[in-house]
């Protein structure tokens, strides 16, 4: 389910591998959350977070998530906040390795790193819930508002836009663009440069900047909106998700 590899300096590559298109499921989520707390225990001084050639993650698993009762439902989005949350806090700085298509739950993931770097060409970015009837949470929202700023994030979300990688570059929703066999390499030699400089001076100065997302994701445990809940059970949602679902399985 995960792959862990060690580069130079110290920087600890945490590889999702759930075939075929590493989605998302509970057992997916707790691993890469138990990972990146464990990893600066294990002596990583730097974290990449990466996927398939080709393809990130394709975002939550659906078909998953759909044969869970109302309990396992809020477990999950929970498992998942708490995902979000070990990266908003990590103690060492974190890049996305974002190695293909990332929707959805793929992208959100990414907006929690320190920095990221995708695969150019024919990948695609972007959150895309209302298209499969979801709402995007607001600390959600709040954590793509502070890298996009308000308005233009308000026009992806609503519109579930998913876009390439060179128009996500070029409004700044992802760093640096790579071809995709060196995405994890020139992730490396990021965290490499930033290792480089005075630690102390480094992470406290990253503290203090990373302050406003730690003062909303620092604590998940009560994060999650009830209302979430019901709009997942509501007959339009389940609807677009059931129908999504039978279009997967048509092409398999």
């Amino acid at each position: 389910m995960l792959d862990i590899l060690l580069h130079d300096g110290d920087i600890h590559e945490i590889r999702m591998a759930r075939g075929p298109v590493n989605a998302l499921d509970i057992g997916l989520v707790e691993a890469l959350r138990e990972a990146i707390v464990g990893a600066p225990a294990n002596g990583a001084r730097g974290i990449v977070l990466s996927g398939a050639q080709g393809m990130f993650s394709a975002g939550v698993d659906v078909p998953a998530l759909l044969q869970r009762d109302r309990a396992g439902v809020r477990d999950f989005w929970n498992a998942f906040f708490a995902l979000c949350g070990a990266l908003a806090t990590s103690p060492v700085p974190t890049v996305a390795a974002i190695t293909g298509h990332s929707p959805a739950g793929g992208a959100v993931i990414s907006l929690f790193c320190d920095y990221r770097v995708m695969a150019h060409g024919v990948y695609k970015i972007g959150l895309n819930e209302v298209q499969v009837g979801l709402s995007v949470p607001e600390p959600i929202q709040f954590a793509m508002r502070r890298i996009l700023g308000g308005y233009r994030t308000e026009r992806l979300l609503v519109a579930g836009a998913m876009v390439d990688a060179e128009q996500a570059h070029a409004i700044g929703l992802v760093d640096e663009l790579a071809t995709v066999e060196q995405v994890v390499t020139r992730a490396t030699l990021w965290l490499a440069d930033l290792m480089k400089l005075p630690p102390k001076a480094m992470l406290r100065t990253r503290e203090i900047a990373r302050a406003d997302l730690v003062a909303v994701w620092g604590d998940t445990s009560n994060l999650l909106d009830p209302g979430f809940i019901d709009d997942f059970f509501a007959e339009e949602t389940q609807g677009v998700l059931l129908a999504l679902v039978a279009r997967l399985k048509a092409k398999h």
